[in-house]
């Protein structure tokens, strides 16, 4: 999903219609990625963190809280400078804050976990609902020919629509220098502020889940396939449906602003997380079952042990694609484009992970983040012990 936050105006990660959305195939490649993949695996992804989280916390050894206070300083840092330096949606720094607060419920029971993480989506849900509602009634009364005040809408168009000020903003930062972009980003604190701020309940709400499900034994691999199977059709269930609803009511309103963004932002989220917890139990009854020893499972399994290597030099293959100071690809090419583009990082990291990994004990960036915060120059290679760093 990340491609097309590098590659056209902001408003389009959102918005097809905004930038290389117009047609059939690009309607349908949104809308598929609307149903089956937008926050789906940004939540995957935050559950495996709070599942990480529990697993490290769970080891015996010397301060543990304070060794995982530690890793998520640095994790912060790492996260703050990737996202001036690199990518605005960067979610190091959400989870990097979320890990802060997770020690607190890591030992809770499942039930206490699952009730916990519900609280904050429904929480969540109300406050943005709050003001989703009465985004759509503005909307409705102006889809019913009422007589409204148009500076709603034209606010909407500039926030999430194609509003022609947004859009040429956006392309000119899309064609910034690095400098010029070092300069912007690091005098906007309070976005990134805004950014953290506004992603914690639903990212701490799915860590939870991950910790619940890691407790449970789903994600130990302890479920039988048959079991699994039942919870992500259980999750497709009650989740796809719905999606494809609000898919079906963005295609007919036209990708209204106010409709698209409300769909995206509020209606959504509780079914996205719903679908999150189904893929990761689908992923544990194929790759935990029948493919549990094949080529392929081995292959995955080692990009997803560079996770954090991986996904810093997605970013950096993306930069050297669109940015300015790059290829200049930004605003360049279609939504269809730019997607199968996102081979090109899937592709290296499914080739360099195995190999990497065979020469040396974890990725660079992971190896880095573990030295920093132990203050010890940890082993690399597969034959070097470790050090304390100077």
């Amino acid at each position: 999903m990340n491609v097309i936050a590098f590659s056209m105006p902001a408003n389009a990660y959102l918005n097809p219609r905004v930038w290389g959305g117009t047609g059939v195939l690009e309607t349908a490649l949104w809308a598929t990625s609307f149903v089956l993949v937008e926050d789906k695996f940004r939540a995957l992804f935050a559950m495996m963190f709070g599942a990480g989280i529990a697993i490290l916390l769970g080891k015996r050894g010397a301060h543990p809280l304070r060794a995982h206070y530690a890793r998520m300083g640095v994790l912060l840092a790492i996260g703050l400078i990737h996202a001036v330096v690199l990518a605005n949606n960067d979610v190091l720094r959400i989870y990097a804050v979320c890990g802060l607060l997770l020690p607190l419920a890591v030992n809770w029971p499942v039930k206490r976990l699952l009730w916990a993480a519900g609280l904050l989506i429904a929480g969540q849900l109300a406050v943005s609902g709050y003001y989703a509602w009465a985004w759509l009634d503005y909307w409705h009364q102006r889809a019913g020919g009422m007589p409204v005040d148009p500076l709603p809408q034209e606010m909407a168009e500039r926030t999430y629509g194609s509003h022609p000020d947004t859009t040429a903003a956006a392309l000119a930062r899309g064609k910034e220098s690095f400098a010029e972009r070092l300069v912007r980003r690091v005098s906007e604190p309070m976005l990134q502020v805004r950014f953290i701020v506004a992603s914690i309940p639903s990212a701490l709400a799915a860590m939870l889940l991950g910790v619940a499900l890691w407790r449970s034994g789903l994600l130990a691999g302890e479920w039988d396939t048959r079991r699994a199977v039942r919870l992500a059709r259980a999750c497709a269930a009650v989740s796809v449906p719905v999606l494809l609803a609000l898919a079906a009511w963005n295609i007919l309103a036209g990708f209204d602003p106010i409709v698209t963004a409300a769909n995206a932002l509020v209606l959504s989220a509780p079914f996205d997380v719903v679908l999150g917890v189904g893929y990761a139990a689908l992923a544990m009854a194929v790759f935990g079952g029948a493919l549990k020893d094949r080529a392929i499972t081995r292959r995955l399994a080692a990009a997803g042990r560079m996770a954090l290597t991986n996904y810093l030099a997605t970013s950096t293959i993306f930069a050297a694609l669109f940015a300015g100071w790059g290829l200049g690809l930004f605003g360049e090419v279609s939504r269809a484009e730019a997607l199968l583009l996102a081979l090109v990082p899937i592709i290296a990291m499914l080739a360099w992970s195995p190999p990497w990994l065979a020469r040396f004990r974890q990725g660079p960036a992971e190896w880095a983040w573990r030295s920093l915060a132990s203050f010890t120059r940890l082993p690399f290679r597969r034959d070097r012990a470790s050090r304390p760093l100077t």
